[in-house]
């Protein structure tokens, strides 16, 4: 699994459907078929196969496995990124995850933590402070299989400024 962020036209193109954004988050858990995708999703096959193309061709999924049933081959798709990062803040691709995010936040169990915080940063604390949870991100281990996954969703961007009537 590589950590390149999402950065061509067609990885763009690719998150652009919330779909493809809720496969790609079942793919990294564990592979899947096309069936299983399709009814953890609660869609057609065509449709998931139709989505799961548009990934594979940009090199977002890729073939896992493959098993023999029933006459025929089963085959196993997998995230080929171990998280998915945007790169150069594209506000498209962003909001386009956010809103796929929205909606796996608004089904998860328990209380799921969400807060939003504007603070005034010298340079150098913002630097400090993007690079903690960089660091947070990337370094926290993961627990062995059969243990609860959970979705971190890490932003820190300065805000725009205000500007003021002249």
């Amino acid at each position: 699994m590589t950590d390149d962020p999402i950065s061509t036209p067609e990885e763009f193109k690719a998150l652009a459907h919330p779909l493809r954004q809720r496969m790609l988050f079942l793919l990294g858990e564990r592979p899947a078929t096309i069936s299983q995708l399709a009814v953890t999703l609660d869609t057609r096959k065509g449709n998931v196969s139709h989505h799961l193309k548009a990934l594979r061709t940009a090199g977002l999924v890729e073939p896992a496995e493959s098993r023999q049933v029933r006459g025929g081959t089963e085959q196993y798709y997998r995230r080929t990124a171990r998280r998915i990062e945007i790169a150069d803040a594209q506000p498209g691709p962003a909001a386009a995850m956010l809103r796929a995010v929205s909606e796996e936040f608004g089904e998860a169990p328990g209380d799921p933590l969400l807060a939003l915080r504007h603070l005034r940063l010298t340079p150098e604390q913002a630097e400090r402070l993007h690079d903690t949870l960089l660091t947070l991100v990337s370094e926290t281990e993961e627990a062995e299989d059969g243990q609860p996954r959970y979705g971190l969703l890490v932003s820190f961007y300065q805000q725009p400024s205000a500007s003021t009537p002249e």
